[in-house]
């Protein structure tokens, strides 16, 4: 059990999300209705981008300058310069037209007073043939353009037969966003940035991204840079700043333990560095410090992977945890890393057989990569342990939430929908969701009045849970 303080202010924070997508918008006003001394204010969500519209960047320009006095600004930068993080991929835009349009975006940020966290990615490399969220031409090249720059990463030199005006079109955007990032290690170097965060998002071992993440580097140590990070994820970044809000002022120590110690060396899908590493990153970006368990205020319980991480929507499936655990005597939180998007079965049913709902639990996440389950849960968990005006509502409706995107739908029915339905259909997957819904409820003791599901993009990745 822990003590909370008595808080006579509340703190304001303007939030700029990456998109539109529920672990980007409604997650983060989630988490911030845990503490009611949180007042997270975010643009109306039409001005936001999805998958096939950018951000209406004019519009929140005037959102922004309609704000009244706030004491945090949490930017996603690919939003004001692009239009979103898939358009920062796609746009055909100058490096011009582009620092432009962020400098009078600076201007208007520096006439608020406020506290700027600001996140900007580094343009990922998908070993796919799927143009989703890329340039037309990845539908045909994307495979091919993937092993060029992992080739020219690793042995300097390269072949490949993808027509030469590709790749220069391909280099050349990367060289734009390479130059804008510049610019933002610029502005965290006057201290117009109180922390930069220049992202990894989806890379590998090798490839031009990891190169440009060199180059940052010693960009980075050659100015002495403390208030710029360099940190392997992309959608949970934002939730990480505001983690690092929440801690603000605050020593805690949080305490890593791994389901599977000898595999905390392994690198997850999706990331450069190891679990351990990306643990440690995590933990850091939200203003705590690593720290051994009998000295930490937290226990960070990390169902790891032993060997490879899964991935249950792509087929690959590995062992699932297999042993008894005690809950811990501290405050604690459960990242579920086994696989990349989606619960680990035999862990849930393994934690669900317990009573692990109470004063020190203090959530659970599976969704997407480890530094997305990561970051976001480390986000709630950190909103309930600091919380002066605790909502246990708010927090039991974020974990109502976790558990059935997480664990019910990805883990599931997502699979189930995709083989059988072959399309996002809302009615079914409220049907097959009520006995994970009577589970949950039963387990965290809520009692909310309704809930449905809707696909936000019309894919299978995302899902939206509305719990009310």
């Amino acid at each position: 059990m822990y003590e909370r303080e008595v808080q006579m202010t509340k703190k304001k924070i303007a939030f700029i999300p990456i998109d539109n997508r529920p672990v980007c918008y409604e997650l983060a006003q989630d988490i911030a209705a845990i503490d009611g001394d949180i007042e997270l204010l975010l643009p109306p969500k039409w001005l936001l981008g999805d998958l096939k519209k950018n951000s209406r960047i004019d519009g929140i320009y005037s959102w922004v300058e309609s704000l009244n006095e706030v004491d945090y600004l949490v930017v996603s930068l690919d939003t004001i310069a692009y239009g979103g993080l898939i358009p920062s991929r796609r746009s055909s835009e100058t490096l011009t037209e582009i620092k432009n349009r962020v400098e009078k975006f600076i201007d208007l940020f520096k006439s608020k007073n406020a506290k700027i966290l600001a996140v900007s990615s580094i343009m990922r490399i998908s070993n796919n043939n799927i143009n989703e969220e890329e340039k037309e031409y990845w539908s045909k090249y994307g495979k091919k353009i993937f092993k060029y720059s992992w080739d020219l990463s690793k042995d300097g030199e390269a072949q490949t037969d993808v027509p030469s005006e590709i790749i220069e079109d391909y280099i050349l955007t990367r060289k734009r966003n390479f130059e804008i990032n510049c610019c933002y290690i610029e502005y965290a170097q006057s201290g117009i940035f109180d922390t930069l965060v220049l992202s990894k998002d989806d890379c590998a071992e090798f490839g031009l991204n990891i190169q440009e993440c060199r180059k940052f580097e010693a960009i980075i140590k050659e100015k002495e840079l403390k208030n710029v990070l360099l940190k392997t994820g992309a959608d949970e970044i934002p939730l990480s700043l505001l983690s690092r809000i929440i801690t603000e002022g605050k020593t805690l120590k949080i305490a890593p333990v791994y389901t599977n110690p000898d595999g905390k060396n392994k690198i997850s899908k999706y990331e450069d560095v190891s679990v351990a590493e990306s643990v440690k990153g995590q933990i850091l970006l939200a203003g705590a410090r690593p720290a051994a368990p009998e000295e930490a205020d937290i226990i960070l319980f990390v169902n790891n992977f032993k060997d490879i991480q899964g991935e249950l929507v792509m087929g690959v499936e590995v062992e699932g945890f297999g042993e008894e655990f005690d809950l811990p005597e501290k405050p604690f939180l459960i990242a579920d890393i086994l696989n990349a998007n989606g619960a680990d079965n035999d862990f849930v049913n393994t934690l669900t057989d317990k009573d692990f709902y109470g004063e020190n639990f203090l959530g659970y996440a599976a969704w997407n990569t480890t530094g997305n389950t990561l970051g976001g849960g480390l986000c709630g968990a950190l909103a309930k342990y600091c919380a002066k005006n605790f909502n246990e509502n708010a927090f039991k409706k974020v974990q109502t939430v976790r558990f059935l995107d997480d664990w019910a739908y990805q883990a599931n029915l997502r699979k189930y929908l995709k083989n059988t339905v072959k399309k996002p259909d809302e009615a079914e997957l409220k049907r097959v969701m009520k006995p994970f819904e009577k589970l949950v409820a039963r387990k965290l003791g809520t009692k909310f009045k309704e809930i449905s599901y809707s696909f936000p993009w019309e894919r299978f990745f995302e899902v939206s849970v509305n719990v009310s």
